[in-house]
């Protein structure tokens, strides 16, 4: 009697779980990639990217798969080498040309890996979507199967200018950018909006990428005498120079770049990133969300969300709404159905221009308030 009742019940509850799970995707597996940092300086901005993708993907299995088929989410890790993501993506061509079934990719994190991926995901019949590369040329090259769900660095810099020059008052900016083509290219287009602005770039500094001494930079910035200073690079960078400015009485407003907005900005400056600003493409999560998204990223990633967890799960809506809306798994349809889609996501609504910019293009304006990252703007 005992063994009946309990395969009864053992046969309820699996009822019940099946019930919960909805229906199981029927037509076999289609893989996406997310290819990101996922160890080194930049791996918990990778990792919340892929957390992100996770997500969606399970949300999506949970209801029976992808037009049928589940979806499996693969990440690759380009460690932000441009060498390794371009041996990341022909992995992923040498797949695509074996058979594999692929819908895309979810990547590249930077400006410089993702330009050079290109290079060979432009051939592939798969989509490609950013959830954070920014540089402007990136959507300039003709490609047809790339798309961002992040604005560009010329919306950032002019955001970033305005709120330079239009809150804060600065007339005077001291322009930092570290070497790579994001900071190089960010650098420049700020140093134009400024004096689009009627404002002046008093210094045009270029600085290394993850260098972290800087006694001859901090003497020109003093030398120069700005009344703000804008740092376009990456957390790795920003809170030592932050820190040395601080230290040498060079106490102006300072606004750093997306790049720079993770905890290692605010850990790694022994107090002095507090006051300071940065821009970033994404709004606080938990203003965007409700407490049931929450939960289940956690339930999926075993953590909180982060800075770019929505980034990551919107590129994923944004690939899965094109799937469906093309009515096939074929990357060139998929490519087009995107430049037609108008949805709404974590990110805000999402439409297309031909290039794969977004038509509507937001920046954030943050503040280190009490060692924490506050919105404060637009």
């Amino acid at each position: 009697m005992r063994t009946t009742k309990l395969v009864i019940a053992l046969m309820v509850l699996a009822l019940v779980l099946s019930a919960c799970s909805g229906p199981t995707p029927t037509k076999g597996e289609v893989t996406v990639y997310v290819a990101a940092p996922l160890s080194g300086f930049q791996a918990n901005g990778g990792q919340t990217v892929l957390g992100g993708v996770r997500l969606a993907a399970d949300e999506v299995n949970r209801s029976g798969g992808l037009m049928g088929y589940k979806i499996v989410v693969v990440s690759k890790d380009d460690e932000s080498d441009n060498d390794v993501a371009v041996a990341v993506a022909q992995d992923i061509a040498a797949d695509v040309k074996a058979g594999k079934r692929v819908l895309g990719v979810i990547g590249h994190y930077n400006s410089g890996q993702t330009l050079a991926a290109m290079e060979v995901y432009k051939d592939l019949p798969i989509v490609i979507i950013t959830p954070t590369s920014s540089e402007a040329t990136l959507t300039q090259k003709g490609y047809r199967n790339f798309f961002r769900i992040n604005a560009n660095d010329a919306t950032q810099a002019r955001v970033d200018a305005e709120y330079l020059v239009n809150k804060i008052g600065a007339k005077k900016i001291a322009v930092v950018h570290n070497d790579d083509p994001y900071g190089v290219g960010l650098g420049k287009a700020m140093a134009d909006q400024l004096g689009q602005l009627g404002a002046q770039a008093v210094l045009n500094l270029q600085v290394q990428v993850e260098q972290s001494k800087y006694i001859t930079e901090v003497q020109q910035v003093k030398s120069a005498a700005p009344d703000a200073i804008f740092y376009a690079g990456y957390e790795v960078e920003t809170p030592y120079l932050r820190k040395q400015l601080v230290d040498a009485g060079v106490k102006v407003p300072f606004m750093a770049s997306d790049g720079a907005f993770l905890s290692a900005t605010i850990d790694e400056s022994e107090g002095a990133a507090e006051g300071i600003y940065l821009s970033n493409f994404a709004p606080e999560p938990r203003a965007v969300v409700q407490a049931q998204w929450i939960k289940a990223y956690q339930d999926v990633e075993f953590r909180n969300p982060d800075t770019y967890s929505i980034n990551g799960y919107s590129a994923m809506q944004v690939l899965i709404e094109g799937a469906k809306k093309a009515g096939t798994l074929e990357g060139p349809r998929v490519a087009d159905a995107i430049r037609a889609l108008e949805i709404t996501t974590p990110m805000g609504k999402v439409s297309y221009d031909p290039n794969g910019d977004l038509k509507d293009q937001r920046v954030f304006i943050f503040q280190v308030k009490d060692g924490a990252f506050v919105q404060v703007g637009p």
